[in-house]
């Protein structure tokens, strides 16, 4: 018998001997009742890849973790062909309502629950004109407002990603909450993968340039590597002050971008080396080599008051030996310069085996914190201020490349340490490549049933 398969074994027959974490909640005291509201339930969505992390253990840092909230009620808003809300529901006594009102007040009047997750992604919804899907993230958040009002009552509610395509109706959500007095997160699951190489900034670092890499689609893929660049430069020195300018780069704007020296090659170069090793060609030269060259490039300068420069880049393509290993085709790279060095320091956010479902493990584990202390692990602002550069993201791309003057992202605010909701590796020693993925929702999200 070879070592695979008796790790694979232990695996599938002694999960229940891993020591749990966070095992039981406090004497006395009942686990936090939440409601869980959705766009649609399909494997892979991300109803399933949050949901799971609330039903069953799993894996955070190494450890078996025990989740210590109780989801008591579902909302679905569109039903597929291949729909899994109704028996997941089923199978762990969830009732699922026809109206969010209803899955809030679990069918009374009032409020009825201790937390709200609102998970508007995927299912068929409009794209506008400007290439953005109109994903119904307003429209949920209003129908829990209203049943806050009713019921004289708030509770903690999670985002799932930005707050809206449209920036008003984000500062909108932003502000109610605000007025409202109940607790807001937001924002993206990848600021909280594994760091390849590990890479820690000091605080208050001076920060002269920094890029992010991704390699998905317009607009959705952009905001989780908005997120990544957020996350790392906004505890610069004088911590963050907002944003004074975006521009949308594409086909040779990017290129003749980077030649007026708006953006730096060797930087990508860099943060692309963190994820394919040193001796690659240049990114100039990548691009037109497959499987890269499978889209052209394009990126989103971001133009910081304090004269930071950032910039988001969209690079396709997985390598074939990634391929063969069955490693993630989502690339998350990082680089900044650093005033005073002369080499750069970069990372490749890795996201765990079976492409991004693992990824959801540390923020399922930072939200329901978030729900047990009422504080955000991180600055809800940091997901304001990316929803407000990718709205002036798709009207610039709109506008041909126009560069447009963001005079309402002048938004500040104080970083916030949020290592400890970190993945720093440990549960890839335990979940691994070779693992076949289950389907369904198991235990710790690698026992197949």
């Amino acid at each position: 018998m070879t070592h695979l398969t008796d790790r694979r074994t232990f695996l599938g027959t002694s999960a229940a001997l891993l020591p749990l974490a966070r095992a039981s909640a406090a004497p006395n005291r009942d686990p936090p009742k939440v409601a869980a509201i959705f766009t649609e339930f399909t494997h892979r969505s991300h109803a399933h890849v949050f949901t799971e992390n609330f039903l069953e253990p799993y894996l955070f840092n190494g450890k078996m973790t025990e989740p210590d909230v109780r989801v008591v009620s579902f909302f679905c808003d569109q039903f597929p062909a291949n729909d899994m809300a109704r028996g997941i529901g089923k199978d762990y006594q969830i009732p699922l309502f026809a109206t969010i009102d209803g899955a809030l007040c679990l069918g009374g009047k009032e409020l009825a629950v201790d937390a709200v997750l609102s998970i508007a992604e995927q299912g068929r919804y409009p794209i506008n004109a400007k290439g953005a899907i109109e994903y119904p993230r307003k429209r949920f958040f209003d129908e829990i407002i209203a049943v806050f009002r009713r019921s004289g009552r708030v509770v903690p509610v999670f985002n799932d990603k930005h707050f809206s395509y449209r920036w008003d109706w984000a500062k909108e959500m932003y502000d109610t909450a605000a007025t409202m007095k109940f607790p807001l997160m937001a924002g993206s699951s990848v600021p909280l993968a594994e760091r390849r190489p590990p890479l820690e900034l000091p605080p208050g670092a001076k920060i002269a340039e920094a890029v992010s890499i991704h390699s998905g689609g317009f607009e959705s893929y952009d905001f989780h590597a908005l997120e990544i660049l957020q996350s790392m430069v906004e505890a610069r020195a004088g911590g963050e002050t907002g944003v004074d300018r975006v521009q949308y780069l594409g086909g040779d704007a990017l290129w003749k971008a980077a030649d007026d020296g708006l953006w730096s090659p060797k930087l990508a170069d860099a943060a692309m080396a963190a994820e394919l090793g040193p001796g690659q060609p240049t990114l100039r030269e990548l691009v037109k080599i497959a499987p890269f060259n499978r889209g052209a490039p394009f990126g989103i300068l971001v133009h910081y008051r304090d004269g930071l420069k950032g910039l988001s880049l969209k690079v396709s393509g997985t390598t074939p030996t990634d391929m063969a290993r069955r490693v993630s085709a989502n690339r998350w790279n990082f680089a900044c310069h650093l005033a005073g060095e002369r080499e750069p320091r970069a990372a490749a956010f890795y996201v765990g085996p079976w492409n991004n479902r693992n990824l959801f493990k540390a923020l399922s584990h930072a939200i329901q914190d978030f729900i047990r202390t009422g504080k955000s692990p991180y600055p809800v602002e940091r997901t304001l201020l990316t929803t407000g550069v990718l709205a002036a993201a798709v009207d610039s791309k709109a506008e041909g490349g126009k560069t447009l003057d963001t005079p309402h992202l002048r938004l500040a605010y104080p970083p916030r340490d949020y290592k400890a909701y970190r993945e720093m590796g440990e549960s890839w020693k335990i979940i691994t490549e070779d693992i076949p993925e289950p389907r369904g929702i198991t235990r710790g999200g690698h026992r197949g049933k």
